[in-house]
């Protein structure tokens, strides 16, 4: 008997509660449904676009850029994955390759202007970290070639602890340049440690016993 009354009070105290905030759980369970329903939308937006992109891509790629036709072609495409679907994969590998192309080239403030879209396009929350660090590479690279040395540090500044055997001989070249020769020489020295081959190993060697000449 105590039981069949503790269920009743239960139920009561349930039924009470939902009555009086039923509009409150209304709400909640509308946000919920919202919610699942916008997280599904953008999946698909997301999923058609990288279609949508891929496409594109795969029809820019196929251009003959030898060609004035194919140039035209080419350029309207490129500028159509930038406008349209910036944030998909197939348009940031784009990006590589057009900066890449400027770069090898010696258009140089082409080369900085894509490269610069792919760092912004590709950084913080949700960002590419790999695609992220190419640009910022590459701009120091670039940065470098052109003698502003202050640029292609800024470009560096986040990765001055990590593991890139390849970023802190970077960054030796750049403060040598710079005549900071003991900063030079630590990053160098850190390169040397992270490099695994000899060639590179003896040519971050060659550097640190430069900085004595």
């Amino acid at each position: 008997m105590n039981e069949v009354f503790e269920n009743n009070t239960a139920s009561g105290t349930i039924n009470n509660f939902v009555s009086k905030n039923h509009i409150s759980l209304i709400i909640i369970l509308a946000t919920i449904l919202a919610a699942g329903s916008i997280f599904f939308a953008i999946n698909f937006i997301k999923n058609s676009n990288n279609e949508k992109a891929g496409k594109i891509y795969n029809e820019l790629i196929s251009q003959d850029i030898s060609t004035e036709e194919g140039k035209l072609t080419s350029e309207k495409l490129f500028t159509e994955l930038l406008n349209s679907y910036k944030k998909t994969g197939y348009t940031k590998i784009a990006l590589i390759n057009k900066a890449s192309l400027y770069a090898k080239d010696n258009m140089i403030d082409q080369a900085i202007e894509y490269f610069s879209i792919l760092r912004d396009l590709t950084n913080g929350f949700g960002g590419d970290e790999l695609l992220n660090k190419i640009a910022n590479i590459n701009l120091a690279r670039i940065y470098y070639s052109i003698n502003d040395y202050d640029k292609a540090l800024k470009a560096l500044e986040k990765y001055d602890s990590s593991s890139n055997a390849l970023i802190h001989e970077l960054l030796g070249d750049i403060l040598s340049k710079q005549e900071k020769i003991e900063l030079a020489k630590n990053q160098y020295l850190l390169a040397k440690e992270l490099y695994t081959d000899d060639a590179s190993t003896e040519i971050v060697s060659m550097k640190i016993t430069n900085l004595n000449l």
